[in-house]
């Protein structure tokens, strides 16, 4: 770099930089990481596109179900498969599945609505899982069903109860 008139410096390629007393920021670049081609988004762009806390995609990391790379600062990045990723274990975990269970199937996730598990991965503890896993979501389909049913109910009996009652003249 050479000095200039007016306190700015020439740069590389005869650019004059800012003066360093300027708060204007003049890179106006998408953030991409070199070091990382394809894996542009930190934990907050993630966060923000999916509507999961920050907090809450560290922890599907410590549970290992997704898997960032990480820069030379320790900053998380993400490819645009983790938007995917981060959605289908949301939708596992409020369908009642447990993180070790997600854990043992996300791998052979590759669309929303399969599962896609090679015979070869199907051992006899995944199999006992998956049923005792399908029993107990049973038992939460069927509980859910009754209070369903019974809050109808009792919305039925409030609208015939109120319907049968003469009207009050108004002012009383």
């Amino acid at each position: 770099m050479s000095a200039a008139a007016g306190g700015r410096e020439m740069v590389e390629g005869g650019v004059m930089d800012m003066p360093s007393w300027s708060n204007l920021d003049t890179n106006v670049k998408a953030k991409r990481s070199r070091a990382y081609p394809g894996w542009h988004m930190r934990i907050g762009e993630l966060s923000e596109r999916t509507g999961v806390p920050a907090r809450m995609l560290r922890y599907y990391e410590e549970q290992d179900l997704l898997h960032p790379e990480r820069a030379d600062n320790g900053y998380r990045w993400y490819g645009e498969s983790a938007v995917y990723r981060v959605q289908q274990i949301r939708g596992l975990l409020d369908s009642g599945l447990t993180t070790e269970i997600i854990r043992g199937i996300l791998p052979f996730l590759a669309e929303p609505d399969g599962i896609h598990l090679p015979a070869a991965c199907l051992t006899a503890e995944t199999v006992g899982q998956l049923r005792r896993e399908a029993d107990r979501l049973q038992q939460r389909i069927d509980c859910l069903t009754r209070n369903r049913d019974a809050i109808r109910g009792y919305l039925a009996a409030i609208q015939a109860g109120a319907a049968a009652q003469p009207a009050l003249p108004q002012g009383e």
